[in-house]
């Protein structure tokens, strides 16, 4: 098993040389999928984000019945889609799947502060960081409040 400092310091590194390699191998166009490291980071991101969801408690009671290997199963799936990557998400729509919960703001942004301290974790470069919660965020309205 790998130890986390060394998983972080490489997946820190993965992603970098993933950047760098990307922009320069196709001309600065790379996909956001492609920038972030690709499926392995991807899941290490969704994994580790689970985690710390799991250990908030402004949000965790939300998850108390959620199956957890599908609930990971579908973000991995949806944030490797939306990021130009090759998986399909079959999960329902966002509004679909809210719809009822009456999330508030104050869970939205325990979330998102969630998300962030794992890809401060990894090091994320911020570029990629700001990429990935700017698309993310655009499912706001289809989350809080309905």
């Amino acid at each position: 098993m790998i130890g986390r400092t060394r998983l972080a310091r490489g997946v820190a590194i993965g992603v970098t040389a993933l950047v760098v390699a990307g922009c320069a191998g196709f001309g600065g166009k790379a996909s956001l999928y492609e920038r972030l490291g690709g499926l392995p980071y991807i899941q290490i991101v969704v994994d580790d984000f689970v985690a710390n969801v799991a250990a908030d408690d402004r949000i965790n009671k939300r998850f108390e019945k959620t199956n957890i290997p599908v609930l990971k199963k579908h973000l991995v799936d949806q944030i490797c889609e939306a990021t130009g990557g090759p998986c399909k998400y079959t999960g329902r729509d966002m509004k679909t799947s809210h719809t009822g919960m009456k999330i508030t703001e104050a869970e939205w942004n325990a979330t998102v502060e969630d998300l962030v301290k794992t890809l401060d974790k990894y090091k994320v470069p911020k570029r990629e960081k700001n990429d990935l919660l700017a698309l993310l965020g655009s499912l706001k309205a289809d989350i809080v409040g309905i």
